[in-house]
């Protein structure tokens, strides 16, 4: 995390989220049969449009039988007609009662493509999902999806679209499994809506030294939080407004959805005696090349309070700079700045690998990719480090690849913070506040996941429920 006032950056442009996978699938019978346990699924959609920049379709799946459902066990697919034979769409979770953590969307090819379908969004549920007791539903899962280069949808020609439903009802042109039986909907003819993903689960690394944290805490001053290695900071300093305090009863944590969250809070009234900063760091630089991953939400609109401020919200490694431009620095950055900032005019996320640096004059020796676009909501940032390359990940997809230049010489902390540039963004005096909130983090020394083994070896934690683990060896 930069405590300079600027940087140099350069453009790059990235997809976002999990790939289309391409594999066509056996195909199965195509309607649901008399089952014991019992699923229906309610559909409305919040674009209704033909054409838009993104489908948003909203379900309510609810529990019919006698007994109960765990929802880690739930297949809910919506079918629709890709735009283009190469087109690659993204998901996303805008919101669930059950916590978008919870909820899980993976693309596939039909066996057989119709002229309404010949592709398919599945979601699925997390362990930390729970159950659905006879008679209970999720409440909404408002979900989208869009192509990865941001092209219009043309939702005219998709099957499962309804742009009448613009309230909530039962919908059969989608289709409800429960453990690989179909209980729910048809799927277009001659296609199977139980066939199994494109992107099948993928087992969890080989064991080895690892840190997890669920941040499973009541407090800040909870004091498993020093046991388990981390610091709440309180002492003053860069980065943000010269004068502001780093606040550490602004970093709470809560139950969602079953889930444990981590949420830290920034705040001002305009003036830096009001600014109020929150960052969370391990208290041992002990982190080198490996995998790091978090899932971590941001947001483009404060909780309370006029808009505007000039935001940096984090997941960060760093170690310290013994002199300037001293080459044993290390520091691989997310930072995501919904308002802009650093002569940027909007919204704004940066992954930056950096060698060195020195404050006065300003010099930045370091490579970067940024995406100029708005990522409010959860996101999966993956950063893994080997011998010979830096990679960022966003919600599975490739973000960036940095070259060994930039490798680590020294090990580092692991950071999350929120902090403003300046007070020049918004020079209001009204009391406003910023959000960022963490899932969890997770570290595995030495060894370079994928996303998808990164995802399995966070539901083998939770599965086993696991609130934290650290093996990783001091410096």
């Amino acid at each position: 995390m930069r405590f300079a006032k600027k940087r140099l950056r350069a453009t790059a442009h990235t997809a976002v989220a999990v790939a289309m996978g391409a594999a066509a699938l056996t195909a199965l019978p195509t309607t649901a049969s008399a089952a014991a346990d019992g699923l229906s699924v309610q559909y409305r959609t919040s674009a209704t449009g033909a054409a838009t920049d993104q489908a948003e379709p909203w379900f309510k799946v609810t529990n019919t039988g006698a007994t109960s459902v765990q929802l880690s066990g739930v297949k809910v697919r919506y079918y629709f007609k890709a735009d283009s034979a190469s087109a690659t769409y993204r998901f996303a979770c805008s919101w669930a009662v059950k916590g978008c953590a919870n909820v899980t969307g993976t693309f596939g090819t039909l066996a057989n493509p119709t002229a309404t379908a010949d592709r398919y969004l599945e979601i699925g549920f997390t362990s930390g999902a729970g159950s659905l007791a006879p008679g209970a539903d999720t409440g909404d899962l408002q979900l989208r999806f869009y192509q990865s280069n941001w092209a219009s949808l043309n939702q005219s020609d998709d099957y499962s679209f309804g742009a009448s439903r613009t309230s909530y009802g039962d919908w059969t042109k989608v289709t409800a499994q429960l453990a690989g039986t179909l209980l729910w909907g048809q799927a277009p003819a001659g296609n199977g809506p139980t066939d199994p993903p494109t992107d099948p689960p993928t087992d969890p690394p080989a064991e080895g030294a690892a840190l997890f944290d669920d941040f499973n805490y009541s407090g800040h001053t909870d004091p498993r939080i020093s046991a388990n290695g981390w610091n709440v900071r309180s002492n003053s300093g860069g980065p943000g407004v010269p004068g502001a305090t780093w606040a550490p009863e602004n970093v709470t944590f809560a139950t969602t959805g079953g889930n444990s969250i981590m949420n830290l809070e920034t705040s001002t009234a305009g003036t830096a005696g009001s600014t109020e900063q929150t960052e969370i760091l391990t208290k041992s630089m002990k982190f080198k090349n490996g995998t790091y991953a978090a899932r971590v939400r941001f947001n483009d609109a404060p909780k309370y309070g006029p808009d505007g401020d000039r935001l940096v919200q984090t997941f960060f490694t760093i170690n310290d700079l013994k002199a300037p431009m001293a080459d044993d620095y290390a520091e691989y950055d997310f930072e995501y700045l919904p308002n802009g900032g650093w002569g940027e005019p909007a919204n704004i996320l940066y992954t930056t690998s950096w060698e060195t640096y020195q404050a006065d004059p300003w010099v930045a020796v370091n490579q970067h990719t940024e995406a100029r676009q708005s990522f409010s909501g959860w996101h999966d940032l993956v950063l893994t480090i080997d011998n010979s390359t830096i990679k960022y990940y966003i919600d599975g997809q490739l973000f960036g690849t940095h070259g060994a230049q930039y490798l680590p010489e020294r090990p580092m902390s692991i950071n999350f913070n929120q902090w403003l540039i300046d007070l020049a963004g918004q020079t209001s005096t009204t009391a406003r506040a910023y959000d960022q909130q963490v899932d969890y983090v997770m570290h595995v020394k030495d060894q370079v996941l994928t996303p998808a083994q990164v995802t399995a070896k966070l539901n083998a934690y939770r599965s086993a429920g696991t609130r934290f683990e650290d093996t990783v060896p001091g410096a």
